[in-house]
């Protein structure tokens, strides 16, 4: 691989005047051809490559909710949802009835590469086969000829912008936009890959740095190959505190006493469903055994307060592969209806090339025996939410071009103390990125437990009121803080705990709650 010159951060000085003295033409914000009524944006336009700030030019759209209280106004908050590739423009909406909105003008944006910016999109290729959760060892040359398949289709589409879509320079547009705003300071929240973008903003730009919140922290010192590893790890985590739960309970949901019980119960109803998938003959919809390990364990799973349905859903899952219930009785067609609707509302992958351009700009391993020893390892021990998927040949191992910016040195000299905020069971980013990003910026950390959602302010009362004191009012908390599950344990008692009464079967069928559990995750404000 080629030297790459070290990270630097631009400055109005390097050519780059004309940049950061645009000024925004702010009107009202049309989105996929719709006008969003009480958002304001504005397009500027960017270098494509900041080493070369006069050749090839970008653009990047951004949105403003002005600050409600302009007396008590206290500059900007720049907001990115994550992704990496996710689109920012309604960030500022979602955002706009907490007490941030009052003192500062919300400002986010889409990234360059996504949305209203100039895109990079990747050509679309079909799926070359299928790929079951848990592939036998012949089926693993599927994923290598996916991953070179996509490679080509971005390299063909947007070989040229690639290389410079990554989060050096994001960061660097991050700049422009702070300049183009009049202000000599940004204030800064990021959910998830967010977190990262900020941290390197704050690298590079740390006397432009204010205050920062970075909700659902990536790991610093872990790759994009590594990240990926970690977050089937973590989902496997989250299925096993689920078993020993459901084997507390053994007298409500009948699939073990123990969590080796439990977990012997969930292979074999996997393994029924490799051989023979459950099908609906009147609607249709089918289960099978990579379903069951993506959508019921691994999606699932991580929401505590879903485990008692999700007990129920796995119970009668087995009780029609046994044969106890008929597959076309009332119970099976709402398990398999409930596993439908999650299916369907799983956040798709975009064509975007963005999300398979930035995990590139750090090496991959290149031994496709390394990758091969891995999925095995994960079929076996991980294969919940994708988990071989995770670990299989990636479109940047067969990376085409070469990134122009080293991965960048997180630190944090020059800006002020800020927030990381992370949970027990988050799968995105899992709660070791949490404490490590922490110490490595010496941020204070308020830790979410046994919750396994992803991005909280807004969403965790305890978390948010942290948030709000420390952007509103410049009020840290301790070092270290422990915050409450939004979503608690369902109050389903243990066998043989004392309680006065028994709670009531649940009313709600198993595909009503599913339906009320995909609108209340589409209403979160981090949805990266």
């Amino acid at each position: 691989m080629a030297a790459v010159t070290p990270p630097v951060a631009v400055a109005e000085s390097s050519g780059l005047q004309e940049f950061y003295g645009q000024r925004p033409q702010w009107g009202q914000c049309v989105i996929a051809g719709d006008p969003v009524e009480g958002l304001q944006c504005a397009t500027l336009v960017v270098p494509m490559n900041y080493r070369k700030p006069g050749a090839e030019r970008i653009s990047v759209t951004i949105s403003k909710v002005p600050a409600k209280d302009p007396a008590k106004r206290q500059g900007v908050l720049l907001l990115n949802p994550g992704g990496p590739g996710a689109w920012g423009l309604m960030l500022p909406l979602r955002l706009a009835d907490r007490p941030i909105a009052q003192v500062y003008d919300l400002i986010s944006f889409d990234p360059r590469g996504v949305g209203s910016s100039t895109p990079l999109m990747c050509e679309a290729s079909l799926p070359i086969g299928t790929f079951p959760s848990r592939p036998t060892d012949d089926q693993f040359e599927l994923y290598t000829a996916q991953a070179r398949a996509t490679e080509a289709d971005c390299e063909r589409a947007a070989g040229g912008l690639r290389p410079y879509i990554n989060t050096p320079n994001t960061a660097r547009d991050m700049d422009v936009i702070r300049g183009v705003l009049g202000e000599q300071k940004i204030n800064y929240l990021g959910f998830s890959y967010g977190t990262y973008l900020g941290a390197v903003y704050g690298s590079l730009f740390p006397g432009k740095l204010n205050r920062s919140v970075l909700d659902s922290a990536i790991q610093p010192d872990w790759s994009w190959h590594e990240l990926w590893r970690q977050q089937a790890i973590a989902a496997r985590a989250n299925v096993d505190a689920l078993f020993t739960w459901l084997a507390e309970r053994n007298s409500v949901y009948g699939l073990g006493k123990s969590h080796a019980e439990v977990y012997a119960s969930s292979e074999a109803l996997a393994a029924k469903l490799r051989a023979k998938p459950i099908t609906d003959p009147t609607t249709g919809a089918t289960v099978d055994s990579s379903y069951y390990d993506f959508f019921v364990l691994g999606y699932l799973s991580r929401a505590r307060s879903a485990w008692d349905y999700l007990g129920k859903l796995i119970k009668t899952l087995k009780a029609v592969g046994d044969g106890s219930i008929a597959v076309d009785s009332p119970a099976a067609k709402d398990a398999t209806e409930a596993v439908k609707v999650m299916r369907a509302a799983a956040i798709p992958r975009t064509r975007e090339g963005v999300f398979d351009t930035i995990r590139c700009e750090a090496d991959w391993p290149q031994d496709l025996s390394y990758y091969y020893d891995q999925m095995r390892l994960f079929r076996e021990k991980y294969p919940y939410w994708d988990g071989v998927a995770k670990t299989a040949p990636n479109n940047c191992t067969f990376r085409s071009f070469t990134p122009p910016d080293k991965v960048t040195d997180l630190k944090r000299v020059g800006y002020p103390t800020g927030l990381v905020i992370q949970a027990e069971g988050d799968t995105n980013t899992a709660y070791a990125g949490g404490p490590a990003l922490a110490g490595r910026l010496r941020d204070h950390l308020v830790s979410i437990e046994d919750d396994g959602g992803h991005g909280h302010y807004g969403d965790n009362v305890c978390a948010s009121d942290i948030v709000d004191r420390y952007l509103v009012d410049g009020v840290l908390p301790s070092t270290r803080v422990t915050c409450p599950s939004r979503g608690k344990r369902p109050d389903v008692p243990a066998d043989g705990a004392e309680t006065v009464s028994r709670r009531a079967a649940p009313q709600q069928s198993l595909t009503e709650f599913a339906r009320q559990f995909v609108a209340n995750q589409a209403n979160r404000i981090c949805q990266a």
